[in-house]
């Protein structure tokens, strides 16, 4: 259709509407108020597009018409505006986008969006329940004292109410809307810098890790650090259709928000996303066991500090048995929670880490001795630094695959594999990205695993097991490059040609400078 809006044209309009706070809110604030207004303005046009659709086919019988409504995946109830002394109703509207534009120069506009997220949460408890709790359009302290507040939030009310950001489904797709979602997030991460942690996996690394998990059809699939839910998101597409279930735990309550909303913008309205610390109280739980998932991935927090280790030799779910990780590095702690949330002989794990993780002693070293002794390592996949906003140092991916446990379809295989995929990178100005060949030769090696020259090598178990169960990429990879041998005579000729040369030239200059008389 000729009116379709295109995705560039979406992610230009919402970009620019963070213009409006640039430079006046921290980034890692103001994304929140970006996002949850894209939300609202989704969530606005979709409920207006229908009711047009309605509005057609039962005319002026508006019972019908909001009988059908009541049956759509969300409602958009009334919202009310009271009179905080007598309580008696002040204003009365419909809690969408557009009864907040028309208001929009209202002296008390702030406190008129709280409301109108307050009726939506209200309205859809079971899917948005909390969602907003932690967003407050009415803050002095986020967003200056009344008047400044005021024009602020009218110009961000003016910025989505572009031709550009009408999310109607008849003119723009539900891809779209959670792409430019995904989009805002990537942005404000660069924004953000350290703190983008908090919320963001670079988009390629998700897309990476989501497919060399490979997750199928009817896989339950589980990030336990799941941040704003972008790895999540990649892990349904790499399933290739609508059968699979998705669940995530995430310990911010800002960052847990985003992750609902983006799964509800991606059409994912049934994702489970908890609210809770991983380590310490994890709420996936059934009948007092860890839930089971086919596929577990993560990006958590590297080296966390204070993670809960006080706690963990007496975890009720028993995930530590390998051994309790260093206070001040949780890697394994996370490590060991996906590994005991992966189904039995057959659960797949994948996780992003530090290369730390790979060689330090002590309790990760037992830790990390046993994982293998126990065959569940599969593939360690060295990546390129500065991928992340947060840190310029390089990752590692691990893959641990439980169908390799004894009764497992893959008990037989007894080896690992290495890759180093540290060199090949697309460089950028504030950080590096992965391109489609960089990733498609890492997918391919590992479905091959086979060693490759100078960039893959598969090791036996035995030979991990005498270096002392090291697995610093560089002690199986071989990437050293010899120089090229010298050719002593034709320096030496060379040498001469340009001696004899030089000898010419000093020659004629004297001849020039005794012409000269100098």
């Amino acid at each position: 259709m000729s009116d379709q809006i295109k995705q560039s044209e979406v992610n230009s309009a919402a970009w620019a509407a963070c213009d409006t706070f640039r430079g006046v809110v921290d980034p890692a604030q103001y994304k929140d108020y970006i996002l949850v207004m894209l939300f609202l303005k989704y969530i606005s046009d979709v409920w207006s597009d229908h009711y047009d659709r309605y509005k057609k086919e039962y005319g002026d019988d508006d019972v019908r018409i909001r009988r059908r409504l009541e049956r759509e995946r969300f409602v958009l109830p009334m919202a009310e505006l009271k009179d905080p002394q007598t309580g008696e109703v002040q204003d009365r509207f419909l809690a969408d986008f557009n009864s907040l534009h028309e208001r929009r120069s209202q002296p008390n506009v702030g406190e008129l969006i709280n409301i109108v997220l307050d009726a939506i949460e209200e309205a859809n408890k079971a899917k948005l329940e909390g969602v907003f709790r932690n967003i407050d359009f009415n803050s002095e302290a986020n967003l200056g004292k009344t008047k400044d507040r005021n024009n602020r939030l009218k110009r961000l009310l003016e910025d989505f109410h572009k031709p550009q950001l009408n999310m109607s489904p008849s003119r723009v797709s539900e891809d779209v809307i959670g792409n430019t979602y995904i989009y805002l997030i990537e942005h404000f991460a660069s924004d953000a810098g350290k703190k983008a942690g908090e919320f963001y996996t670079p988009y390629k690394v998700s897309e990476l890790l989501a497919k060399l998990v490979q997750p199928k059809p009817g896989d339950r699939i589980c990030d336990p650090a799941c941040g704003s839910g972008g790895l999540l998101v990649e892990a349904a597409r790499a399933v290739g259709g609508r059968d699979f279930a998705l669940f995530g735990m995430e310990s911010n309550g800002s960052t847990w928000a985003l992750a609902r909303m983006n799964m509800f913008l991606h059409g994912m309205d049934s994702a489970r996303i908890e609210w809770c610390n991983t380590l310490t109280g994890p709420a996936l739980v059934e009948n007092d066991r860890l839930m089971k998932f086919n596929v577990v991935v993560a990006n958590p927090p590297f080296s966390l500090d204070k993670w809960g280790s006080e706690e963990a030799a007496h975890d009720r779910f028993n995930r530590y048995w390998r051994g309790v990780p260093p206070k001040s590095k949780g890697d394994y702690a996370f490590i060991s929670h996906m590994i005991e949330a992966a189904l039995e002989r057959e659960g797949r794990v994948a996780v992003v880490v530090p290369h730390g993780v790979l060689f330090r002693g002590g309790a990760e070293g037992r830790i990390r001795q046993k994982l293998i002794e126990d065959n569940l390592l599969d593939t360690v996949i060295g990546l390129p630094g500065n991928l992340f906003p947060t840190t310029s140092i390089p990752v590692a991916i691990l893959i641990f695959d439980r169908a390799r446990e004894k009764g497992g379809a893959r008990q037989a295989c007894k080896d690992v594999l290495f890759i180093d995929a540290s060199r090949e990178y697309q460089s950028g100005k504030n950080h590096n990205t992965l391109l489609e060949d960089h990733m498609a030769k890492i997918y391919n090696t590992c479905k091959a695993r086979q060693s490759v020259d100078k960039y893959a090598y598969v090791a036996a178990i035995s030979e991990i097991a005498e270096n002392d169960y090291n697995l610093n990429i560089p002690r199986y990879v071989d990437t050293f490059v010899e120089e090229e041998e010298i050719d002593i005579a034709a320096v030496e000729k060379e040498i001469e040609q340009l001696e004899s040369e030089l000898a010419e030239v000093r020659l004629k200059m004297k001849q020039y400078l005794k012409e000269l008389g100098v």
